[in-house]
């Protein structure tokens, strides 16, 4: 009776012992299997994912040397292409404003050399006809020791010219004086000009900027290759780049654009 208990409970014992290694096995497979589909997964999921970026790209483009010139003025001017043209007009009784340009801005397109040290800031030849009192040939690659200006030119009703000066910062005016340079058929040009031009330039930058968000840095009256006169319209957008707008001087049209990629 003895003797057969004792071999029962080795049975059992062995039975017990074989139980529990079988379960070990059983758990040590499903583990390598959970780990080897785990690992499957993460490289099916590698292959899809691309990997994160250790570095980005930088904030802003480089900026071109106009461009940072452009930006450098900008920075410095207060005072607006509308304010800057209602005080020149206003500075010679009964004129109408025939240009005005911010100075330093792309100060380098087209110019005369002139007497006077400052650059001419006009993207165009004056409707007169003849070099620009304020013109020369280098650009000016800052504001000056005062600060940014506004350089006007309005005119008489019979076509005489005065070039007015104006602070950028502040709006004071700096100079005010008649255009030596003017003979009689420049006068009646710019007077034959001005009566064709039925907007003015004030309607002539709203166009232009209702088409580029920007500022105006320039406007001048111009002719259109025979075809009329326009208002030729410099715009500078947040990109510090410039767009120039022919505008139909009579209908508000724009009749050219053109952007300078520099």
């Amino acid at each position: 009776m003895n003797s057969a208990s004792s071999r029962s409970r080795t049975l059992k014992a062995v039975g017990a012992l074989s139980l529990a290694a079988a379960t070990a096995l059983l758990m040590t497979g499903c583990g390598q299997s959970s780990d080897s589909a785990s690992s499957a997964a993460t490289s099916e999921a590698a292959k899809v994912v691309p990997q994160k970026q250790t570095t980005s790209p930088s904030a802003t483009a480089q900026l071109t040397e106009d461009q940072q010139e452009r930006k450098t003025v900008l920075d410095a001017t207060k005072v607006t292409f509308d304010d800057a043209a209602t005080t020149a007009t206003g500075e010679v009784a009964g004129s109408k404003l025939v240009e005005l340009d911010l100075e330093g801005v792309d100060d380098d397109d087209n110019q005369s050399p002139s007497p006077t040290a400052t650059g001419s800031p006009t993207g165009s030849p004056s409707p007169t006809g003849s070099p620009s009192p304020t013109g020369t040939g280098s650009p000016s690659a800052s504001p000056g020791a005062d600060g940014p200006v506004w350089v006007a030119e309005v005119a008489e009703k019979d076509g005489t010219i005065h070039t007015v000066r104006i602070n950028a910062v502040d709006g004071k005016v700096i100079e005010a004086r008649v255009d030596a340079d003017q003979d009689a058929d420049d006068k009646k040009q710019t007077a034959e000009w001005l009566a064709q031009a039925t907007q003015t330039p004030q309607q002539a930058a709203k166009v232009a900027t209702e088409k580029k968000k920007g500022t105006v840095t320039s406007v001048s009256l111009d002719d259109n290759d025979g075809k009329g006169v326009i208002w030729q319209v410099d715009v500078v957008g947040s990109d510090w780049k410039k767009t120039t707008f022919d505008v139909d001087a009579k209908n508000d049209t724009i009749v050219r654009e053109e952007t300078d990629e520099d």
